[in-house]
Order: C-alpha cells, then sequence, then structure tokens
C-alpha cells in the first residue's frame, strides 16, 4: 500500500518536472527567437550606417582630389605663364644685346679712326718736343740728361727738406704725448726743491790777517807746522801767496779740524807744540758734536724719525763729504725732497720714500774703507742698524748693484739722476770739460756752409753762422736738425744741447 503511493507520487513529480521543463524550453525558445529578431535589426541598422559613412568617405575623398586637381592645373598655369613671360624677357635682351653690339661695332670703328688722329698728332706733338728740346738745350748750354739731372736734384732737396720739417714736427708731437705724464711728476718735482750747491775740493783756502802769522804757524825750525800736521794729518802749505795759507788733504773732516784749530789758534795767539795738540783734540771733540747735530737737525728738518744714532752720526758727517763736486749732505737732502714729492704723486709711501733718499748714499762716509760699492756697503750699513728692506733695497739697488724689488727702489734712482745731472749741480773735470766744448764745436763746423760755431752756457747751447750765400732758410732749419741729431748719437753729455743757427746776410758800402 505504502510502495504503490510512493510509486504514485514519484510519478506525480515526474510529470510535474516534465511539464516545467518543456515550459522553460518553450520559453528559451521564444527568447532566443526574439534575440535573432532583433540582432538581425540592429546587423541592418550598422549596416546602413556603415554605407552611409562609406558615401561621406567617398565624397570626400572625391572633393579633395578635384581640389588637389585644381591646385596643380592652377600651379601648370603659373608656371606655363612664367615661361612665357621668361620668354619674352629673354627675346628682349637678346634684340637689346644685338643693338648694343651693333653700337659697339660703331663706337670701335670711331674709337680706331680717333687712335690713327692720335697717332699723327703724336708724332707732332714729338717733332715739337724734340725742336723746343733743341732749341732749350741751345739757349741754356745743357743736355736733356743734365737738365733732368739738376730738376731731379732741385725737386729731391725741396723733399728732403720738407720731409725734415714733417719728421722734426713729428718727433716733437711723439716725444710730448709718450713722455707728458712722467714730465709733469718729475718737473713738480725738480720745481719744489730748490737746494744750493757748494763745491768742495780737496784743498782750503785759511785767510789771515797779515804774512806775519804764517812765521809764527811755522815756529822755530818748523816745529809747529810738523805738530800741527801731525796732529791733524793735514799737510799745510805756507808759500808767498799774500795773506792765505792752503790745507791740502782729501778727508774734508781732517781739512775742517785743521782750520777751526788754525783759527782758534791764531785768534789765541799762542801757538806751540803742546797747545796745539790741545786745540786739535778740543776741536775733534767739538767737530763730532756737530756732525751728530748736524745729523738730528737734518732727520728734524725732512720729519725722519727713530733713526739709528749711529746712522744720524753719518748723516752728519755727509756735510763734510763731496761727490762729483757736489756736497753730499744738500745733495741727499735734496734727493730726499724729490723722493717724497714723487712718491706722493704715485701714491706711494712718502716716508719710507724719503728716509731712502737720505741714506741712499750713506756707504759714500764709513769709518772704515772696504772695497765695496757704496751702494752695498750702505745697504749692509743700514741693515746693522735696523732699517726697514724697503728702505735696504732702495739703498743697495740705487746704482743697479741688486735687483729692484719695491717700487721706492726706482724713485731713489731717478731721483739720484735727477739731483746730480742737474745743471750746475756737479763739477766736471776741467780736461774733460774743454774736450766736450771743442768736439761740440768741430762737429758744427764739419758741415758745409758753416761760418763760425760757438759753444755758450758751459756747453748747454751750440750757436752755429752760416753763409747766406750757401744756406738758405729751409736749408738752416734742416742744418739744426742734423746738427742736434748727430749730437745725440754721437756724444755723451748732461741735460741737454741747444742748437740755434744763425743765418744772416750783411750789405755794407762806405760812403767817402
Amino acid at each position: 500500500m505504502e510502495s504503490g503511493v510512493i510509486i504514485a507520487g514519484l510519478i506525480g513529480l515526474i510529470g510535474g518536472g516534465i511539464v516545467t521543463f518543456i515550459i522553460q524550453s518553450t520559453l528559451l525558445k521564444k527568447r532566443r527567437d526574439q534575440m535573432l529578431k532583433d540582432a538581425e535589426t540592429e546587423g541592418e541598422a550598422l549596416k546602413k550606417d556603415k554605407i552611409l559613412q562609406a558615401k561621406e568617405r567617398f565624397l570626400k575623398l572625391k572633393e579633395e582630389h578635384e581640389e588637389n586637381m585644381k591646385d596643380r592645373e592652377r600651379k601648370m598655369q603659373s608656371n606655363e605663364d612664367r615661361v612665357r613671360s621668361k620668354e619674352k624677357t629673354l627675346t628682349q635682351k637678346m634684340e637689346e644685346l644685338s643693338r648694343k653690339e651693333k653700337d659697339t661695332e660703331r663706337i670701335q670703328a670711331e674709337l680706331d679712326a680717333k687712335l690713327k688722329a692720335n697717332d699723327v698728332r703724336q708724332q707732332e706733338l714729338e717733332k715739337m718736343h724734340q725742336k723746343r728740346v733743341a732749341e732749350l738745350t741751345k739757349i741754356t748750354g745743357m743736355s736733356q740728361e743734365e737738365a733732368k739731372n739738376m730738376l731731379m736734384e732741385s725737386l729731391k732737396d725741396e723733399a728732403r727738406t720738407s720731409a725734415m720739417a714733417h719728421i722734426k714736427e713729428i718727433m716733437e708731437e711723439a716725444k710730448l704725448n709718450a713722455n707728458r705724464e712722467a714730465k709733469k711728476i718729475v718737473i713738480q718735482s725738480i720745481q719744489r726743491v730748490a737746494s744750493e750747491q757748494s763745491v768742495e775740493n780737496s784743498v782750503s783756502v785759511f785767510n789771515i790777517d797779515s804774512d806775519e802769522v804764517k812765521g809764527r804757524i811755522i815756529g822755530r825750525e818748523g816745529r809747529n807746522i810738523r805738530a800741527l800736521e801731525a796732529a791733524t794729518g793735514v799737510e799745510i802749505i805756507v808759500d808767498d801767496t799774500p795773506e792765505a795759507i792752503i790745507l791740502s788733504c782729501f778727508d774734508p773732516v781732517r781739512r775742517e779740524i785743521a782750520r777751526l784749530s788754525l783759527h782758534q789758534l791764531v785768534s789765541d795767539g799762542r801757538i806751540h807744540p803742546a797747545r796745539i795738540e790741545e786745540v786739535v783734540a778740543k776741536t775733534k771733540k767739538s767737530l763730532e758734536e756737530e756732525i751728530a747735530e748736524t745729523g738730528r737737525r737734518t732727520c728734524i728738518d725732512l720729519g725722519i724719525h727713530g733713526l739709528h744714532p749711529e746712522l744720524t752720526r753719518m748723516v752728519g758727517r755727509m756735510k763734510y763729504r763731496s761727490s762729483y763736486g757736489q756736497n753730499l749732505l744738500q745733495h741727499s737732502r735734496e734727493v730726499a725732497n724729490l723722493c717724497a714729492i714723487m712718491a706722493a704723486e704715485l701714491g706711494l709711501n712718502v716716508k719710507i720714500a724719503k728716509r731712502a733718499g737720505l741714506l741712499h748714499d750713506i756707504g759714500k762716509v764709513p769709518d772704515e774703507e772696504p772695497e765695496l760699492p757704496h751702494a752695498i756697503l750702505g745697504m749692509k750699513m743700514a741693515e746693522k742698524y735696523g732699517e726697514k728692506p724697503d728702505v735696504l733695497n732702495a739703498i743697495g739697488a740705487h746704482h743697479d748693484e741688486i735687483e729692484m724689488t719695491t717700487l721706492i727702489s726706482p724713485i731713489v734712482q731717478v731721483c739720484d739722476a735727477i739731483s746730480g745731472a742737474r745743471p750746475g749741480a756737479r763739477r766736471e773735470v776741467v780736461e774733460a770739460y774743454i774736450k766736450r766744448i771743442k768736439e761740440l764745436e768741430n762737429l758744427a763746423l764739419s758741415y758745409d756752409g758753416v761760418n763760425s760755431a760757438f759753444a755758450i752756457q758751459a756747453g748747454r747751447e751750440l750757436r752755429v753762422m752760416v753763409e747766406s750765400e750757401k744756406v738758405s732758410d729751409l736749408r738752416a732749419d734742416e742744418l739744426s736738425f742734423a746738427i742736434s741729431q748727430k749730437i745725440q748719437t754721437e756724444m755723451t753729455y748732461p741735460g741737454q744741447v741747444k742748437v740755434t743757427v744763425i743765418r744772416e746776410r750783411r750789405s755794407v758800402n762806405y760812403a767817402k
């Protein structure tokens, strides 16, 4: 019973599942048919859209192609027009060229005719020229070659004179422009310093009131003069020179001691060997004190401080030392002032420059005389007494004994040259001076047309007198320039030499 019920239930369930399956299958088939239909509809729509797009693309490409074809046609038309224009221009140029060729042929023919006429005229002119040359030769008595040479020489002289004037002008302008600033500084420095120079010799003259004093100075059998010479180291010359006694010695300090001692002995009236020794000893001490005081006063005047006492004493000794006739102390003071002025112009240390200028010749007044150049000796002495390296280099290098390492050194060298080479500062040896003066005059007399020559103003000016018949005004200018150039290249002289050429014409007659 129960199994039957179960079977009946199973059959029912199976039948219901089949019905449900059939229904679902039907529904699925309908949905599939609907989807197929929708897909076909959508496919038709897409197909139509694609066809429309293809048509539009085709039309667009067709329009672009037509436009390109039109552009090509326009370009081709433009090229054809341009070619036609060039052909037309070329045709015109060819016609113009043909016309010019004809004109050229016509002008060539005219030129040929003119050349023939010119040849005929040239032959006529040549004949006339030869005729005139013959006439001039007959009149002047000179050949054509001689006349040509004469004209060439005249032109050469004129050109040489003109060139000399231009050369002189150019040289003066170049010197003025090239040395303007240097001259400005040097001239300003020289103008601010004006020191008197005392000329020193190896002898001194002691003046006396009467010749009776000479006998007292000589003493009995010459004992007084021998004692005086032994105490001072000075040779005392008593000759027939009226009211004068000569003191001879290379050392100016010893000469000064002898002069002062003689003055005190003659003033006192007591002259004997013991008194002489006493007076000489006192004079030496007094002179040493005066030397030290001179050095101190010089340093104070120049504003130089902190100088070692021994260097100060040596500065004082410069008062009694000369170099080429120039007092060494005055020279050193002048160099110090020049150095200070020039250093101020150049923006350098004025105190160092002035100190180096004062001490640059300190090696000329040592207590001993070693065999060393005075520049090196002065540098060693200054180094010994604690001077600065700038000052030491300036002292040692002012005669190029050592290499210059500071800007103060060339300033000291230049100022030393300025002070020494200034006209009148130093004395020349008489023989050398006379020789130089004669050489100046002989140099001028070696030129043609020079009548006489005179060296004046101690050889600093040369006046040349020329013959007016042989030397023209232009030649005088040329002669002045030539003489000055020859002096500059062949002679050695201090300062400068002014050459003045004087051309004068005199007409003299006598009324009787």
